[in-house]
């Protein structure tokens, strides 16, 4: 394991009987990023959390986090990360606050420490109104926060997140996206498995793209998105009362592909909108249309998002290799 490397895995597989969860998993993580682990479901997420944490035994290959074989250091292991699932698991017979210094004990916060600890995490999630009621009286995105909040309580090394912003409220899941953007200034290393792609893109240094278990893809979004030669999103509002046949005049631009036809009900302007490749087709497509005769009256541009992404590649198009696009991870 390298200095930094505070994830390694090689061939990392996990099978349930025919079906293989985790195929032949190469990944590796550096201390302070945040990395995005993305897949629908069934893709193989939250069985490669479970195999780092050593709560599942690998069917082959090998895992080292924080320098420890999940398998065999599991306890210490866990010691010195934090996990938080999709599906809480609280204990409803305790508050909020006795739920915590439960995990404080388990988790060796140092005594002086836990209640300043406790009342911090509290405030944090906005919880400290409920903090003395039982949580079986919490709402969904209630126990979502006391659970980030528990994941936490320790200031682990290693953060394992797995769709955080399940049950959250925009306020409450806008509040996670910053606290975990902190974390890593802070120098906490985070695993993101997330179903939310504008979260992914905000927060992620790299995603992960997995595909029955295997990756597909990786890479930063704008990386990816260059592989895939995913092309930017225009749209150009236009009068187009002199041009008789728009598609048929872009037909022949370099780089520009139609997205949808011009909306001949909508009035004046027009919008028409297409895909580019580049800036220099962007304004070979506005020139055609002056040239023709149209009055163009705006132009908006969108770059390639993690959803273009992660679209194309659920659709079956595959990067091509290209070198420093995959640093760090290996199918």
């Amino acid at each position: 394991m390298t200095r930094t490397h505070v994830i390694e895995t090689r061939g990392l597989t996990r099978r349930f009987g025919d079906v293989t969860a985790v195929d032949a998993l190469d990944l590796d993580v550096e201390r302070c990023e945040v990395v995005g682990l993305l897949g629908h479901n069934g893709a193989g997420k939250t069985t490669t959390v479970r195999l780092l944490n050593g709560v599942l035994a690998p069917s082959g290959g090998s895992a080292r986090v924080l320098g420890f074989d999940p398998m065999h250091d599991g306890v210490a292991l866990r010691r010195r990360c934090g996990v938080s699932t999709e599906t809480p698991s609280v204990d409803e017979r305790l508050t909020g606050r006795a739920g915590l210094r439960f995990f404080a004990e388990v988790f060796d916060v140092p005594p002086a420490r836990v209640e300043r600890r406790i009342d911090e995490l509290l405030a944090a999630f906005d919880l400290t109104a409920a903090a003395d009621q039982r949580v079986g009286t919490y709402s969904k995105g209630m126990r979502q926060r006391l659970t980030l909040a528990r994941a936490l309580l320790h200031e682990p090394e290693l953060l394992f997140l797995d769709e955080p912003s399940s049950g959250l409220d925009p306020v409450a899941a806008r509040a996670v996206d910053e606290r975990i953007a902190g974390l890593r200034d802070a120098g906490t290393t985070v695993l993101l498995c997330t179903h939310n792609l504008a979260q992914a893109q905000a927060l992620c240094d790299r995603v992960v793209v997995l595909e029955r278990g295997a990756v597909v893809a990786s890479g930063t979004p704008t990386a990816l998105a260059a592989d895939l030669g995913a092309s930017i999103e225009v749209r150009v509002a236009a009068r187009l009362a002199a041009v008789t046949d728009v598609w048929a005049l872009l037909a022949d631009v370099e780089g520009a592909r139609r997205l949808e036809s011009p909306d001949a009900l909508g009035g004046e302007p027009h919008e028409v909108r297409f895909g580019a490749s580049d800036d220099a087709a962007i304004a070979a497509v506005v020139r055609a249309l002056v040239h023709a005769g149209a009055d163009v009256y705006a132009v908006e541009r969108r770059a390639p998002s993690l959803e273009d992404v992660y679209f194309a590649l659920h659709r079956g198009e595959r990067p091509a290799p290209r070198a420093g696009a995959t640093e760090g991870v290996s199918a």
